[in-house]
């Protein structure tokens, strides 16, 4: 089982622990990565700004793993729906697909469909599926209640998506709980984080943010777990930055979550990163495997 890794702009420069706790996950999994240098911007932050840009900057990366023979997994959940929206596009419009192949064939690449996307949370599920997970866990967690943030880009649109059920998803849960930990019942985890609205609209995002932490909050959870870099610099940096307003409720990654009950030291797993302090996980883990 071999992916091309896409690690996007965000995490390199926010979120290196990320990177290095899913490869260590990944790897005790059996799940090979192959590194690709040439790989550019997802195109994202051109989405709703030069439509064509936005294309051609995923489509580049699609023809690149294609010319590798390999299907492409992301850790972000923008960059995932970035590439899977453009696979969408190309494939089903074909002046488009025309369009973008006669620029990319000024360097010798050309997108022809044959790669897919997925991303981590996917591949943890589907690809290695939570027996042989459960098999690679060495400790678990007692006692320890998990607000999952599913994450918009990853739902929506679902034709495209094809990521979980987007109005009762259950994925992100099962891969929880195949680590002992609880995942709680709360009223806003499919709503979005308020991330991409910080700098365009500061005061609604930080709303949006609040809304969230209160309700995970009063749903009884420790901590919030993502798999998105740009939901996590929000729950994480930007709520550290609230200074009391609400509650705190930390934001962990799952890959920092699993990592721990499969023994992967703190320092790979980038546990002391997090400006909210989440060493009190520790504190859960038992001996005894769920």
């Amino acid at each position: 089982m071999n992916f091309a890794l896409f690690i996007g702009c965000k995490i390199p420069r926010h979120l290196k622990h990320y990177e290095t706790s899913a490869r260590a996950v990944l790897e005790r999994l059996g799940v090979s990565v192959t590194e690709i240098p040439a790989f550019n911007c997802c195109g994202y932050p051109m989405r709703n700004g030069d439509f064509d840009t936005f294309v051609l900057l995923s489509a580049r990366n699609l023809a690149i793993a294609e010319k590798r023979g390999l299907n492409i997994m992301t850790l972000c959940k923008c960059c995932f729906g970035s590439l899977k929206k453009v696979n969408h596009l190309l494939r089903t419009e074909a002046a488009l697909r025309e369009r973008i192949n006669k620029i990319l064939g000024k360097e010798g690449l050309s997108y022809e469909g044959r790669t897919e996307v997925t991303h981590f949370l996917s591949v943890l599920r589907r690809d290695v599926g939570l027996e042989t997970i459960g098999e690679r866990i060495s400790l678990s967690y007692k006692g320890l209640k998990i607000a999952t943030h599913y994450g918009c880009h990853a739902l929506r649109p679902s034709d495209v998506m094809n990521f979980d059920d987007p109005v009762s998803p259950s994925l992100f849960d099962e891969l929880v709980e195949v680590t002992g930990a609880r995942s709680v019942e709360w009223p806003l985890r499919l709503e979005c984080c308020g991330a991409p609205l910080m700098g365009i609209n500061d005061k609604l995002s930080v709303d949006l943010m609040k809304r969230k932490l209160q309700t995970a909050r009063e749903s009884g959870a420790d901590y919030l777990c993502v798999s998105c870099p740009w939901c996590q610099v929000q729950f994480d940096l930007a709520q550290a930055a609230l200074n009391g307003e609400v509650p705190k409720v930390p934001s962990l990654l799952f890959s920092q979550l699993l990592g721990k009950v499969m023994g992967i030291d703190d320092g790979t797993l980038g546990i002391k990163e997090n400006r909210l302090d989440i060493s009190g996980i520790q504190g859960y883990l038992s001996q005894e495997k769920a």
